[in-house]
């Protein structure tokens, strides 16, 4: 699910009434307050709507909640935000203007230009920066990347790549190996960032990123789900080619009948919930009918990591075909349920992307 970015000027007590607001929600079984819940109280990450309604909410827990929803990891980090903002804060700028330590933005700028000399002789001079983090708070993800992580452009920042990427992402790694080996962390994330990345898509360079990545060590299997629900279906292809091994939902994007019901007498529940999101994002419509044959919901938010803030319905009304949303509203799905981060219908959702005929068809269904 998107995090709520804060406003300009954000007003703590504002943040405070949502928390008590969430609260609220929670003792009324608001099933978006599950959702919500679910998607940024650490706590409640596997727990069914039931066992989140049971569980007692006290303001400490709503408020890290509202704080997580917001790209801070706890109220205590919000809190400084709002009352003590600093460069890092802006949420305006691009992060490599966010960044403070002048050593490391020269080096971030070298990666943009792809100057793979100036690089290799910047990090010979600091050698410690190859394993250096900087913190960002108050977006999605990217909140302590290393340098690794800069060479996707992914959150984007300038909309392009140097085409000698992949060379100056091995750089970072020489450099990485000599001082200390490279971390885990900053390898994998550096793969996530380019699987899902549409920069690096766009610019041809993704599938060498990927290669580079697996070649160091990165695990290709912990990255399939991600790439396929980013809609990258070419890195999915080469994950696949590194040792990833196929599992229901990612068959599902591909579109493999025959794999998916060869999984599914086998299939866990939160591996069916994803299979069902991932066939509505791609409009599969025979695997959606066959999980819903199978028992599948079509009225639960889409599972953590999987469009959450929102139903199948909504995915359908925006991206698919009519086929799909006739599908889904024959076997029950309600058109009058909001997504969680803008409070749209199903239809709402195909008047934003312009899609007359369905949003009339929903219109009617929603009476």
């Amino acid at each position: 699910m998107p995090v709520k970015p804060l406003p300009p000027n954000p007003d703590l007590n504002q943040l405070k009434y949502q928390a008590k607001d969430l609260r609220k929600a929670h003792a009324a079984r608001d099933r978006a307050a599950a959702q919500r819940l679910r998607e940024f109280h650490p706590r409640m990450h596997q727990a069914s709507d039931d066992e989140i309604f049971e569980a007692k909410l006290s303001l400490s827990d709503a408020q890290l909640a509202i704080a997580r929803e917001r790209g801070f990891p706890s109220w205590a980090r919000l809190k400084r935000r709002v009352e003590k903002p600093k460069p890092a804060d802006r949420l305006d700028l691009p992060h490599h203007e966010r960044i403070e330590d002048a050593d490391f933005r020269r080096a971030v700028d070298l990666i943009d230009a792809g100057d793979v000399a100036g690089l290799r002789a910047h990090l010979k001079q600091h050698p410690k920066l190859s394993r250096q983090h900087v913190i960002f708070e108050g977006m999605n993800y990217f909140h302590n990347p290393s340098l690794l992580e800069f060479v996707a452009e992914n959150p984007i920042r300038r909309g392009e790549l140097p085409a000698n990427i992949v060379d100056v992402a091995r750089v970072i790694l020489e450099d990485a190996v000599l001082n200390g080996g490279v971390e885990r962390k900053s390898l994998q994330d550096a793969l996530a960032l380019s699987a899902t990345g549409s920069v690096p898509q766009q610019c041809g360079v993704q599938n060498g990123l990927i290669e580079l990545f697996c070649d160091y060590g990165a695990d290709p299997q912990s990255e399939l789900q991600a790439a396929a629900l980013h809609g990258s279906l070419g890195a999915v292809a080469t994950l696949l080619s590194r040792g990833a091994k196929l599992d229901m939902p990612v068959a599902a994007a591909l579109g493999r009948i025959d794999d998916v019901r060869r999984m599914l007498s086998s299939a866990g529940a939160d591996e069916r919930h994803l299979t069902f999101a991932m066939s509505t994002q791609y409009g599969r419509i025979e695997i959606v009918r066959l999980l819903l044959d199978a028992g599948e919901d079509p009225n639960r938010y889409n599972p953590v990591r999987g469009h959450s803030h929102s139903t199948p319905l909504h995915q359908a009304a925006g991206y698919g075909p009519m086929e799909l949303v006739q599908l889904l509203v024959e076997r029950g799905a309600r058109p009058n349920i909001k997504d969680i981060m803008w409070q749209g219908t199903p239809a709402d959702w195909a008047r934003h992307m312009g899609r007359t005929e369905i949003e009339k068809y929903l219109r009617e269904k929603e009476v």
